[in-house]
């Protein structure tokens, strides 16, 4: 208890001195740590895979991830997709990307949670309301915009067209909106309503570990899907 106190203590100090740059590290350091761990799921699973043989009954973590990937309800295809030739050695390249993507969005989020906070102030005689106004407003302006955001950027990175991010939102867009609706506006009602400000961008960004894996296992599941599936009209390269 005392390190944690110790941490915050000093999470305070930079945030009262650099809030934006306070933000901007810890966002891409969090993001960093999801796209490991998205990362890590993958090696796991695909490693598996490439046994003699195939996934057995012995590799229970392999398995857990497979059976998530199979009831995964928000995509058609899976997340992991079967593959004996992956994965490819650890990617540092996207480990950077999403460090990158992490920091350079801090800014506009840390302006967000302002706007809400000053938009609608929360006080001791009036807090459920204005909590879920934000809570609202949240999910109904900048999660749509935040994932549009978020599939452009990464996949212009990656070194796609116009071509290639168009066909990134058509096939990712919506199921990813849609698993956002069943996950964040609980985390947000949690976070508007208990957290102080310079704490609510930390809090998502911790929550959203699990979050950003699961748009990192987005983003790179079309990537090896058309290195895997035989040839469909349905499947279109850029």
């Amino acid at each position: 208890m005392a390190i944690i106190a110790r941490l915050v203590s000093r999470f305070n100090a930079y945030y009262d001195e650099r809030p934006v740059l306070t933000m901007m590290v810890t966002n891409a350091v969090l993001g960093g740590v999801a796209d490991t761990v998205a990362q890590t799921i993958t090696s796991i699973r695909e490693r598996a895979l490439r046994k003699p043989g195939g996934v057995s009954k012995d590799d229970t973590v392999a398995i857990e991830i497979h059976e998530l990937d199979r009831k995964n309800p928000w995509n058609e295809r899976e997340l992991i997709p079967d593959s004996k030739d992956l994965p490819p050695p650890f990617d540092f390249e996207r480990l950077t990307r999403f460090m990158a993507y992490g920091f350079g969005m801090a800014p506009l989020q840390y302006k967000w949670f302002s706007f809400l906070s000053r938009a609608f102030p929360i006080t001791k005689t009036s807090a459920f309301a204005p909590a879920m106004k934000r809570v609202a407003f949240d999910q109904l302006v900048f999660a749509p915009f935040g994932i549009a955001c978020f599939f452009t950027v990464m996949t212009a990175a990656e070194g796609g067209g116009r071509r290639a991010i168009a066909h990134k939102l058509r096939d990712m867009y919506i199921p990813t909106l849609k698993a956002n609706f069943m996950v964040w506006p609980a985390v947000q009602i949690i976070n508007f309503r208990l957290m102080p400000v310079q704490f609510q961008l930390p809090f998502v960004s911790t929550v959203g570990i699990a979050w950003t894996a699961y748009l990192s296992l987005t983003n790179a599941s079309e990537e090896v899907e058309p290195k895997t599936a035989p040839y469909s009209p349905t499947i279109r390269l850029q």
